[in-house]
């Protein structure tokens, strides 16, 4: 009798979205009975992105000798020759193809199916629909729907729309039915997720927009806490704002795709938004809703910045009452126009991104430090972790049970997480 076979090993790499889609691709992988294989979810927001995809690939083969190396994700999807080209690697797979149980029949049984063939990636710019993939979410405490993927922008630094094709959305009612039954589960809170959100609902008739999907699950469904990821402020309609303000099952909690803070670079960007756009949308959120917590996308050195508009960059932070930093060193991405602009030195560039990563130590410090003494709602997500409904991370002295909600008061704080 032969042994039976070890499940895929799975990484991920890059976005919250990749995350979930490497879980849609597990149960797929598990109806068509793969096993012994290697799949490695990349991702290509940068240069040095794909540079550790490559590094990634190299020690899961090391590590799983004689398994099957499947590498799938933006970077697959962006440069398939790159991956094909690499011996580890036995296919490279579409981000499209990725999310299809045909691909991963074929892949389990090549020799019956017929389809042998190392590269399954197709022109993602033809996609026209994105498919609602209901998963279990992480753990059981959040669960993760996506309802967008694509984008129609052209940031000058971004080669995502190019591995994820133009903006597609899922439709409201698909949405609603998922969120429902993740809420008969037991989950506790959802995360709308997707490349560009704001765009959700452009290509759907009568083209609604996002705060219409937000007021729709919050009427329809018994969700507890609603939660949005990423989003461009400048294309927040009325309708989410109204929401925002005025429901309480919808976190007050919000990462925006700001970028920088000088308007010079934001126009390089091809962004579009000015500084004062940014803060105006900080300002006007804040004063329906006191206790929102931002967070944001920054890039350090992105070319042609000088320390000038570096510092307002850096400004920004204060300006918009920045909580979360994400910071991102600019590292080219070949075939995007930045990559051909006026470069800042590697030097700098890291000089600059370690300055904005201690500005956002302080400003997460200053925060959790406000927050002592206070009563917090929050999500546990392990034993002794948990988030507030901002988003803040809260470590307890006791065992909790996962997936509940607790009313807390907050003792203390260690300059990265509150302590209960």
């Amino acid at each position: 009798m032969n042994a039976p076979q070890k499940p895929p090993v799975f990484a991920t790499l890059g976005c919250r979205l990749n995350a979930y889609e490497t879980e849609a691709m597990k149960e797929l992988a598990a109806a068509a009975g793969l096993g012994g294989a290697v799949v490695v979810n990349t991702c290509a927001v940068t240069g040095e992105a794909v540079r550790k995809a490559k590094q990634e690939i190299r020690r899961l083969a090391r590590e799983n000798p004689g398994a099957a190396i499947i590498v799938t994700g933006c970077a697959a999807q962006t440069e398939p020759e790159t991956f094909a080209a690499m011996p580890e690697v036995t296919r490279v797979v579409g981000n499209h193809e990725k999310m299809q149980a045909e691909t991963w029949t074929a892949i389990a049984a090549p020799d019956l199916i017929g389809t042998t063939e190392k590269v399954q990636v197709d022109d993602i710019m033809s996609v026209r629909e994105t498919a609602g993939h209901l998963i279990d979410g992480f753990g059981r405490h959040r669960a993760y729907v996506q309802v967008q993927n694509g984008c129609d922008h052209r940031c000058t630094f971004c080669i995502i729309p190019f591995g994820r094709g133009n903006s597609r959305s899922v439709p409201a009612g698909v949405v609603v039915e998922q969120i429902s039954r993740l809420v008969d589960r037991g989950f506790n809170e959802v995360v709308l997720t997707g490349v560009d959100l704001t765009s959700w609902g452009a290509d759907l008739p009568g083209e609604p927009r996002l705060g219409d999907l937000v007021r729709r699950i919050l009427k329809l469904t018994q969700v507890p806490r609603l939660r949005i990821s990423s989003i461009d402020s400048i294309e927040a309609d009325p309708a989410l704002i109204e929401a925002i303000a005025t429901e309480p099952r919808l976190m007050p909690h919000l990462h925006l795709s700001l970028q920088a803070g000088d308007d010079l670079i934001l126009k390089r960007m091809k962004r579009r938004h000015l500084r004062d756009d940014a803060i105006r949308f900080c300002q006007e959120v804040r004063a329906q809703r006191p206790e929102i917590v931002f967070g944001a996308d920054i890039i350090a050195g992105f070319p042609t910045e000088t320390e000038a508009m570096f510092q307002r960059s850096l400004d920004l932070v204060e300006d918009c009452g920045l909580t979360f930093l994400h910071v991102f060193p600019f590292s080219p991405r070949k075939g995007t126009p930045a990559a051909r602009m006026p470069q800042v030195r590697g030097p700098e560039i890291r000089e600059r991104a370690a300055r904005l990563r201690a500005l956002g130590d302080r400003v997460l410090a200053e925060h959790l430090a406000a927050q002592v003494g206070r009563v917090h709602r929050v999500l546990t997500e392990g034993a002794r972790v948990g988030r507030t409904e901002g988003f803040a991370e809260v470590a307890f002295a006791a065992d909790q049970p996962e997936g509940t909600i607790l009313e807390v008061r907050i003792a203390g704080q260690d300059g990265a997480r509150l302590l209960v």
